[in-house]
């Protein structure tokens, strides 16, 4: 069975001139050097505004000088009758004047057709990405406005509750049929690339999702795991080797720790993403890449700009669409629910009875800031499942894990200092150290739900110190 050929952009375009000649060569023009294959004909200007009405347009490459209705009358009707539809013009007339008019009258470039032929194909390039980003910016809106997800299936393998998280999967939802690459960020265990995976399923695309972890590969080994090689490339290549580009044909292209790419392999997945064609390895033959590109890290990709280890031409390129993971920390209200899905997945996996557990726990769990984590509390759950026996689960196997827990809850910015933190006012007087101790005192038991054990964990002390401290309190009251 032959695949079904995916359509690019997603909106169709109308391609206005009398001359078929013309049609016929701007259509090949920018099907082979920018994939653009969603095109309608037109030779009759009387049919334009039908063709129109009939919906899915979002671009109008036009013609001035036609029989029977000239552009100039065509441009006005479909600016005032279509305002979302982009127009460019492309002329037979070398005139400066025409070319102000159309413009005035609300075209978005204007090309004549004697031009070359890629700066041609760029503009209707940059019209396509206006377009889209236009309607996803509609979209996104929409859909915030109305705090609606059309598609919630999409993300039933992200278990949350969390507004900051629902406000991403609207986001997703409205970029994921875009041509546009993915950046998805986030801390280490965080789920990326079931974010990847969600992200292919949206997009409604017929091929496969393929992952590559790109962390660790050589220039050598990257070229040929993404771009494949020819017949006799290299000693041992003996025959055809397809490249992931080509084995996500029609699907998407899922690179994985985009941040620990080396600069070299950073120019040719820049150059695979602008052009849209590769090399596979000894062949002087270029291929079309058919796949949606999604890439994930857990690095600050600015700093390493600022550092010179990551090219900025290509983040500008990767972050057209931005999804941003919150870590597990900021989220601590997904804990519980995260817990009991754990817990029931390494019941069911080491064939035992899904355990019930202290109230404590969440407490416990709430407290800790979680360096791994989705990731870790998974590792957590299965941990303990694994070693209980009771009835009532212990706390001791999260406790072995947790360690001490007076850990700071995020990393401090390189630079920073503790002083620039400091919960002290400068303009008042320092409180004694009886005041601070109470404070901490009386904020770990808060934290803690008035628990004296997990309070104790959370400054550094132990229980019986602790239980000593509240008595003091109270009496001093």
């Amino acid at each position: 069975m032959i695949p079904k050929k995916s359509l690019y952009p997603s909106f169709k375009v109308l391609i206005v001139d009398d001359e078929e000649p013309f049609i016929r060569s701007l259509s090949i023009a920018l099907e082979r050097s920018a994939g653009i294959n969603n095109l309608t004909r037109c030779q009759d200007s009387r049919e334009v505004m039908g063709i129109l009405s009939q919906g899915g347009f979002g671009l109008v490459l036009l013609d001035l000088n036609m029989p029977w209705l000239s552009g100039d009358k065509l441009l006005s009707s479909i600016i005032e009758e279509h305002p979302d539809v982009v127009v460019i013009i492309i002329s037979g007339i070398n005139q400066i004047e025409p070319a102000v008019r159309c413009m005035k009258l609300g075209a978005y470039d204007y090309f004549v057709k004697t031009n070359e032929e890629d700066r041609l194909v760029m503009g209707v390039n940059r019209a396509i990405q206006m377009v889209e980003m236009s309607k996803e910016h509609k979209e996104i809106r929409s859909r915030l406005l109305h705090d609606r997800l059309e598609h919630p299936d999409a993300f039933e393998e992200i278990l949350t509750g969390d507004k900051s998280m629902r406000a991403v999967f609207q986001y997703m939802e409205s970029v994921a049929k875009s041509a546009m690459p993915i950046l998805i960020t986030g801390e280490s265990g965080v789920g990326k690339e079931l974010f990847a995976h969600t992200a292919h399923r949206l997009s409604g695309v017929e091929g496969p999702l393929i992952s590559i972890n790109v962390a660790g590969l050589d220039d050598n080994v990257f070229s040929d795991t993404l771009f494949g090689h020819a017949p006799g490339a290299f000693t041992s290549a003996h025959g055809v080797r397809k490249g992931m580009v080509e084995q996500a044909a029609q699907g998407t292209l899922f690179l994985d720790e985009i941040g620990d790419l080396s600069v070299t392999s950073q120019v040719k997945l820049l150059r695979l993403i602008q052009n849209g064609e590769y090399y596979p390895l000894g062949s002087d033959r270029p291929k079309r890449m058919n796949a949606r590109i999604v890439v994930a890290t857990n690095q600050n990709l600015d700093k390493k700009q600022a550092k010179g280890e990551f090219r900025k031409d290509l983040y500008y390129r990767l972050c057209a669409h931005h999804v941003h993971i919150p870590p597990l920390r900021e989220r601590k209200g997904d804990i519980p629910l995260l817990l009991n899905h754990f817990l029931g997945e390494a019941a069911d996996a080491l064939g035992k009875k899904r355990p019930t557990y202290p109230r404590e726990l969440e407490t416990l769990l709430a407290n800790y800031p979680f360096p791994g984590n989705v990731r870790e509390l998974q590792a957590m759950a299965h941990d303990a499942v694994s070693t209980h026996k009771a009835k009532m689960l212990s706390l001791d196997a999260f406790k072995r894990k947790i360690g001490s827990m007076t850990l700071p809850a995020h990393d401090h910015e390189p630079g920073s200092s503790l002083e620039d933190d400091s919960v002290f006012v400068a303009t008042k007087s320092l409180p004694s150290v009886h005041d601070v101790t109470d404070l901490l005192v009386t904020e770990a038991m808060k934290r803690a739900d008035g628990n004296q054990s997990i309070a104790s964990r959370l400054i550094g002390i132990s229980q019986p110190a602790l239980s000593k401290r509240l008595k003091k309190m109270k009496q001093s009251d």
